[in-house]
């Protein structure tokens, strides 16, 4: 028995060769491929060897797929799909303990079977929301049942074929669950960087400098709720004083700078930054604002305050930012203007709270999104998919 329990000790420290398949691998410039890099490079750190495979990988490079119209969409996101290959998916998987995949989609899907005839363990992430497609797709999003449609289509392409998924918050599971996935969920945050260290606040009841700064993150479609943000700066008392600063690309981007041109007193920064630039842009803001309708976690808001940020969050069943507030302040109803400048002017007219509040914030990340526990919750839930497939085998 004392043989059997060091066994599996020994097994559960060892160091793990793990194959992340990620479509677009090699672009920080948009979530799930930002992620899975952070997250490569932190299972490096803690001594695992990881093998990315996808379009821009260093050592497993895939082919672009186009797809028509679909790929045109997805490249306004940053995001682009690779084409399945046996050799390819061979060559990387051989000798790995596991291969981890990040999208349902054609590259995914294949990986997963090839990897299940090698006789390797397979898990899976679950990124990819279906509101955040149909938000996007144009008349699509009315037709009834649509969002059902696609959480059955996506469990049927590949997640009813793996027993381990990972999901960043306990919206998402609960989200599956009640589409009828039934593989195992891991709860597992996607967390931040150590790079987005928080700002110097600033001392007691001192205010802002102005202009105030707001900073918003994510991608430029319907489901970010950008336009609504606008709208609500518009209202507000201090509506002169605000400078909006929104950090993404995507399809609605002319749209929303002609609407900010239009609506705000101050020209407003709306476009992409380099995600090595965030850490700084971040720091220089006042409070960010989350409006989106939509989110299966949202890193931007953790990295934001890390940053020292007090966020300001839409409350929404199809979002899990809202986990994030620590108090009443940091939430308004989704898609309530009014609400949302109230909220905003609220946070200008006490600046002694703003800066208590962005210093508990960033406290508060740091004991509980960090990278490197989130890896390591993680890593606990390969070593357990590869015990349940050597069973298996058995």
């Amino acid at each position: 028995m004392g043989r059997m329990l060091e066994n599996e000790k020994k097994e559960a420290d060892r160091p793990l060769t793990i194959a992340m398949v990620v479509d677009t691998s090699g672009n920080r410039g948009n979530g799930t491929s930002n992620s899975a890099l952070q997250w490569a490079q932190e299972l490096e750190r803690q001594g695992h060897h990881v093998r990315l495979v996808g379009i821009g990988a260093p050592d497993f490079p895939a082919r672009v797929n186009h797809v028509p119209l679909v790929s045109w969409v997805a490249k306004q996101q940053q995001m682009q799909f690779a084409e399945p290959s046996d050799t390819l998916f061979r060559a990387a998987f051989l000798g790995v303990d596991a291969v981890h995949i990040y999208t349902p989609f054609r590259f995914g899907q294949h990986a997963c079977k090839v990897a299940k005839q090698m006789g390797v363990t397979v898990t899976a992430g679950y990124h990819v929301q279906p509101e955040n497609i149909t938000y996007s797709a144009g008349p699509l999003k009315y037709v009834p049942g649509i969002d059902s449609f696609i959480y059955w289509l996506f469990d049927m392409w590949l997640y009813r074929r793996i027993d381990h998924v990972h999901v960043p918050t306990e919206l998402g599971a609960s989200l599956l669950r009640s589409h009828g996935y039934k593989a195992k969920l891991h709860v597992i945050s996607n967390g931040y960087e150590t790079r987005f260290t928080p700002k110097k606040q600033r001392e007691g009841n001192e205010s802002a400098a102005t202009p105030f700064r707001i900073v918003a993150s994510g991608r430029l479609t319907h489901e970010k709720n950008h336009a609504m943000l606008i709208r609500a700066i518009a209202r507000c008392r201090h509506a002169q004083d605000i400078e909006l600063t929104i950090a993404g690309t995507g399809p609605l981007k002319r749209k929303l700078r002609k609407m900010a041109d239009r609506l705000l007193a101050r020209p407003a920064s709306i476009g992409f930054h380099k995600n090595t630039e965030m850490p700084a842009l971040l720091r220089s803001g006042d409070l960010l604002v989350h409006p989106s309708i939509a989110d299966l976690e949202s890193v931007s808001v953790i990295e934001g305050m890390a940053a020292g940020l007090v966020p300001v969050i839409a409350s929404s069943p199809l979002s899990a930012a809202g986990q994030f507030a620590l108090r009443d302040e940091s939430l308004f109803p989704v898609d309530d203007v009014d609400a949302l400048a109230r909220r905003i002017d609220w946070w200008i007219d006490h600046p002694a709270e703003l800066n208590e509040w962005g210093a508990i914030y960033a406290e508060h990340t740091r004991k509980h999104y960090s990278v490197e526990a989130s890896v390591r919750q993680f890593v606990a839930m390969e070593h357990e998919a590869i015990a349940d497939n050597a069973t298996a085998v058995r």
